[in-house]
């Protein structure tokens, strides 16, 4: 027998979200009856403890008896119970200095970490995650920030709805201007915000339209990596080689932000590659981006005007253009960013259930095998206390070097 405990977020402020919901328990008990699921008592959680009593799930506080115990946002350090298997999002594996402490104490307290961001199908992409009710959560709150600035239309608070059904009925009749908006990346973030664009009938044009052409109705332009980084030497785009060496290539976004009024940003980034545009670039007259949804969230990322997390009860802020400073939003001098870490919050329960279903159907079978699973290898980050293979490179900073 295999226990999982489902732990109670602890992280402030409190996530709504959890990896399995009460339908998705009481499907594993009927299907795998030789896997136990134990969910430890919440008052913040988005399905209540009775829901989860109502499916067959025992309901308790200690999950010392748990064989794996799984969660969504960082543990913190005090809330870590030593030799267990962990699996939630670290945030470490970029070395993100805020999370070196949880890291060496993950590793203090003999404890395996499995990240989800690190489950990866064999080409490198993604197998889990909420990043396509990120970028719906994200693109709504970017039209929102937008039609707030401008007065042009109002959209309601993501959080007023208790579903993406019934967020998805605020929109008819909708009317938007005719403005232009520039999606970035390919991945689920990215198709999370196609769907909002999609359902604002908001048409899709072709970037060099886009760059050129002027519309009597609303466009957005998806651009992925092609579209975005070429070589610094041959002028061409190729995705492995980009993966491999992306401090060799130069990002092209710069030439869209002179006709760009939204930015809608789900692109991946670390430290190597080209930011979209230099902070500087805002101090332009050309610099007409008036608001950006920076989805994936990376201070002074990819997008340098990001100044840090806002949140989901305040998710805008302005960046004045002269300054850089924070400032309050919708001013005339700034850009309005809206940045928050936890956006999928926002729809906790659809969240939940999408992110269980991927986790039943891809992860499972793997993670409780007894056969070596380069997936769940691949994805662990501290094995029994030790950086596991593959992740060397986090040596100094697991030491606190």
């Amino acid at each position: 027998m295999i226990t999982i405990g489902l732990i109670r977020e602890g992280k402030i402020p409190a996530d709504a979200r959890v990896a399995l919901t009460p339908a998705q328990c009481k499907w594993i008990r009927t299907h795998h009856p030789h896997i136990t699921v134990k969910v430890q008592q919440s008052a913040t959680r988005c399905f209540k403890d009775a829901e989860y009593v109502a499916a067959g799930v025992t309901v308790t506080e200690d999950m010392h008896d748990c064989d794996i115990l799984l969660g969504i946002k960082e543990v913190p350090i005090d809330l870590l119970i030593p030799n267990k298997t962990y699996l939630f999002f670290s945030h470490t594996k970029k070395l993100q200095p805020y999370n070196q402490k949880l890291l060496q104490a993950i590793i203090e307290k003999n404890i395996t970490l499995i990240d989800y961001e690190c489950l990866e199908h064999e080409d490198g992409a993604r197998i889990i995650g909420f990043g396509f009710f990120a970028g719906i959560v994200g693109a709504h709150n970017g039209m929102m920030a937008y039609g707030n600035r401008t007065g042009a239309f109002k959209l309601v608070r993501v959080n007023s709805n208790n579903s993406f059904q019934h967020l998805m009925h605020t929109y008819f009749g909708l009317k938007i201007p005719p403005i232009k908006i520039a999606v970035t990346g390919s991945g689920r973030v990215a198709h999370g915000v196609l769907e909002i664009m999609n359902l604002l009938g908001i048409h899709e044009v072709e970037p060099e339209d886009y760059l050129a052409k002027k519309y009597v109705y609303p466009v957005y332009v998806h651009l992925k990596g092609s579209d975005l980084y070429e070589h610094k030497v041959t002028g061409k785009y190729s995705r492995s080689d980009f993966h491999d060496h992306p401090e060799q290539y130069n990002c092209t976004f710069k030439q869209y932000t002179a006709v760009t009024d939204i930015l809608m940003n789900g692109i991946y980034w670390e430290q190597k590659i080209d930011r979209l545009f230099d902070l500087e670039a805002i101090q332009s007259p050309q610099f007409n981006i008036q608001t950006i949804a920076d989805i994936t969230d990376d201070m002074g990322g990819s997008v340098p005007c990001n100044l840090g997390d806002s949140t989901i009860a305040e998710p805008v802020y302005g960046v004045d253009k002269n300054t850089f400073e924070k400032t309050l939003p919708y001013l005339p001098t700034s850009v309005d960013v809206m940045a928050v870490g936890n956006l999928p919050n926002e729809l906790p329960k659809d969240a939940s259930r999408y992110f269980g279903e991927q986790l039943i159907k891809h992860v499972f079978t793997d993670l409780f095998s007894d056969k070596p699973s380069r997936l769940i290898h691949h994805a662990t980050i501290v094995k029994a206390g030790k950086l596991n293979d593959g992740y060397a490179y986090m040596q100094a900073y697991a030491e606190g070097k």
